[in-house]
């Protein structure tokens, strides 16, 4: 497993002093999240309720309060063809979300996100106070 990436993303803060009606706020937050699933899982018929619940409870356990929340949950099925054919089917789940943070502080999303993001990678939740170190060593060139 080692340099096999288990799960991608992007958090965006968008932010219009003006405001926005359609954010409901002056920040907004966009996320994407994507992993690859095992075939049992990924062919669950709950998987993209699953993928929201597990963002709505991210959210709750960081106690990041928020509003205006909104997202898609996508099963991504790639079989390989011709040259491809060799290759494994893969299952990917997808979720896009955003939603408006209640305050300028998005520190608690932010953790959330990264939360959700190793849930997708099937990863065991880190407790709280807890700071994981890095698996990489760095090469002193001794």
């Amino acid at each position: 497993m080692d340099g096999e990436e288990l799960a991608t993303g992007r958090f965006i803060l968008l932010h219009d002093p003006h405001g926005s009606d359609l954010w409901d706020g002056t920040f907004r937050i966009v996320t994407y999240v994507r992993a690859q699933l095992e075939a049992d899982m990924g062919n669950d018929a709950l998987l993209a309720n699953v993928a929201w619940a597990w963002l709505v409870e991210a959210l709750e356990e960081e106690g990041a309060r928020y509003r205006s929340a909104g997202g898609t949950a996508t099963r991504v099925l790639s079989e390989g063809f011709g040259t491809l054919a060799s290759r494994p089917d893969a299952i990917d789940i997808e979720l896009r979300a955003s939603w408006t943070p209640e305050g300028p502080d998005v520190s608690a999303h932010l953790q959330a996100w990264s939360n959700l993001v190793c849930t997708f990678a099937g990863l065991p939740p880190v407790p709280h106070g807890v700071t994981l170190l890095s698996q990489r060593r760095p090469n002193h060139g001794w």
